[in-house]
């Protein structure tokens, strides 16, 4: 059996566990061998070919920093990449198909963008090897006998040209200055750059700086960037990522549209409805985080959907997840009304040039309401006029509550989590355990990942006394399970403290999972914005979903929302009925 030890080195901490507590309970050091010694950068060092995988440090370190693994019986090969001696290690690649968009789906810390990365070309990969890195020989000697030794034949033969566009879409100011216009002409090698502005909705912005654009802006310059470079193989590391739902579409549709006979292309993605909206097939990855990650072999987007929810590969007989992630099938049914929480009446707010409406309505008590609607639409000034942060020019909030407030965009500053989340304690149970907070209780904020610090931010605001929780975009930097853990906290903490919570989110998916019932945002981007609701469900995503010209239904298996493909029979018959949301 294969074993690795993999030692997490920012948890590691030997001054706090007691001394070098893992070397001191080692059974094989205390035989005289060194199965665990102290490294040179003053962390743990686990010889694998030693340790005889009996489970007592990674049992009793205190901060989870160790773990040792029996991997899989089928895995034989060395790993396709790891990052050093006990680091995090890749175990084989996903396959692009020509004339396909296949997507990899996965938690994050599993090796998705390393694996992206390496077809990419980006990252050299070492077999296993640390401190080498693998020629193209070498990799086609490794893959002989599968899809992948044609495909890095191929790269090795110049007959696939790869173009990536990377996650952190943050990061381009950094690296390029000057005008959108001029980005996207220099790597323009199709000269289609009208053409693509006008798909991605960029025309507006081309003469600005590249500085000054917002995080959906720079998302869809980054695809652009892309798709403008003479390739056959595209790569889209997250391509939605900033986008609300109407762009997600757009991007998917547009995405879509790439593969061709000549063209493959490949997309990592977490929010499920557009994952199967715009793939035709998938691999799922699995493991442990941060520790090692598995390729699957490729299966259909609906059947690999439904595996990834099901935690079990059935052909590979592996359990990757302990428990199935469940859909409960909501029928468009009536719900007792609840006390009113808050009211607003006429609210008018004028922003710039950007005008704000929202015409009489309340929040009921004991309920979780969705929010749905395009960038710059009003949804995060509204919610800052609800929790007090933002006054209206007309009308008034009506209810004495007391709000608690996650923004959109979240401070990474040099507090430590345990200062931030002091108060949070006090519902370990509730909050700190489910959320995975405890190993990043000594990490200050501005060390934590976009992930982690979405769920700090959320932890702090669930951890505050108040009657209304207003939550934007928590589902933001979150793979699919962790967007969907979050979803049953906030459902628990309304549950048991009888309160209520606002969520604006672009994620439907998570909106569906969540939601009891929906304020719908329609107007003009950036010029007005008008609040509708709240509705229904069913009113909600029908009103929401014609906006979009898209119908969902539920899958059979799963219970899960699916996109229709458009025009397909399904598609054509919930339209004539006028049952956009599912039937």
């Amino acid at each position: 059996m294969t074993r690795i030890a993999v030692v997490e080195k920012e948890k590691c901490n030997p001054k706090k566990c007691g001394d070098w507590l893992c070397v001191r309970l080692c059974p094989v050091n205390r035989t005289g061998e060194e199965c665990i010694v102290k490294g040179n950068d003053q962390k743990a060092k686990i010889d694998e070919k030693l340790c005889t995988g009996c489970g007592i440090c990674p049992q009793r370190c205190p901060f989870g920093a160790i773990h040792i693994i029996n991997l899989p019986e089928q895995l034989t090969q060395e790993p396709i990449h790891r990052f050093g001696e006990n680091s995090f290690a890749l175990y084989s690649l996903p396959t692009p198909m020509f004339g396909k968009v296949v997507g990899i789906l996965g938690r994050n810390g599993i090796g998705k963008s390393t694996a992206v990365e390496i077809l990419s070309g980006l990252l050299k990969p070492n077999l296993g090897n640390i401190g080498q890195k693998a020629d193209i020989d070498n990799l086609i000697e490794y893959f002989k006998g599968s899809e992948a030794q044609k495909f890095f034949e191929n790269i090795r033969d110049e007959k696939i040209v790869v173009s990536f566009k990377p996650q952190k879409v943050d990061a381009i100011p950094d690296q390029y200055q000057g005008k959108v216009k001029d980005l996207l002409e220099r790597v323009d090698e199709k000269n289609e750059l009208d053409k693509v502005a006008v798909k991605l909705d960029l025309t507006k912005i081309l003469d600005n700086d590249i500085g000054n654009i917002s995080g959906g802006e720079l998302q869809r310059v980054a695809i652009a960037a892309a798709v403008l470079k003479k390739a056959n193989l595209y790569v889209f590391d997250e391509p939605t990522s900033y986008l609300d739902i109407k762009q997600r579409i757009k991007v998917s549709k547009f995405i879509k549209e790439l593969a061709d006979d000549d063209t493959a292309v490949l997309v990592v993605e977490h929010d499920l409805i557009i994952l199967d909206y715009m793939t035709d097939l998938v691999h799922i990855m699995y493991g442990k985080q941060a520790v090692y990650g598995i390729v699957s072999k490729p299966m259909t987007t609906k059947a690999g959907i439904n595996i990834y929810l099901e935690g079990y590969l059935k052909e590979e007989n592996i359990r990757f997840r302990d428990s199935k992630i469940k859909f409960i099938e909501k029928a468009p049914t009536k719900q007792a009304k609840q006390n009113s929480l808050v009211k607003w009446d006429d609210i008018y707010k004028r922003l710039g040039k950007f005008e704000l409406t929202a015409k009489s309505g309340e929040l009921e008590n004991k309920k979780v309401i969705g929010v749905v609607g395009e960038n710059a639409i009003g949804k995060t000034s509204f919610v800052k006029i609800l929790a007090g942060a933002l006054e209206s020019d007309k009308g008034n909030i009506l209810g004495d509550i007391k709000v608690s407030y996650k923004p959109q965009y979240l401070e990474s500053t040099d507090q430590l989590v345990a200062v931030v989340l002091r108060d949070a304690m006090k519902h370990k149970a509730q909050l700190i355990t489910p959320l995975d907070i405890e190993p990043l209780m000594q990490k200050k904020l501005s060390e934590l990942s976009g992930g982690e610090l979405q769920r700090v931010a959320i932890c702090a605001c669930l951890a505050k006394d108040a009657d209304l929780y207003l939550l934007d975009e928590p589902s933001a930097y979150l793979d699919v399970e962790q967007r969907l853990n979050v979803s049953k906290v906030l459902g628990n903490v309304i549950s048991k403290r009888e309160k209520s919570a606002l969520v604006v989110d672009h994620d439907l998916l998570f909106i569906d999972y969540i939601s009891e019932q929906l304020l719908v945002f329609d107007g003009v981007p950036a010029e007005k914005g008008v609040v509708n609701g709240p509705f229904s469900m069913q009113k909600g995503m029908n009103m929401f979903l014609k906006d979009l010209g898209i119908t969902f239904r539920r899958d059979p298996e799963s219970k899960r929302p699916r996109a229709n493909k458009p025009e397909s029979v399904m598609d054509r018959k919930q339209k004539s009925e006028n049952k956009l949301y599912y039937t």
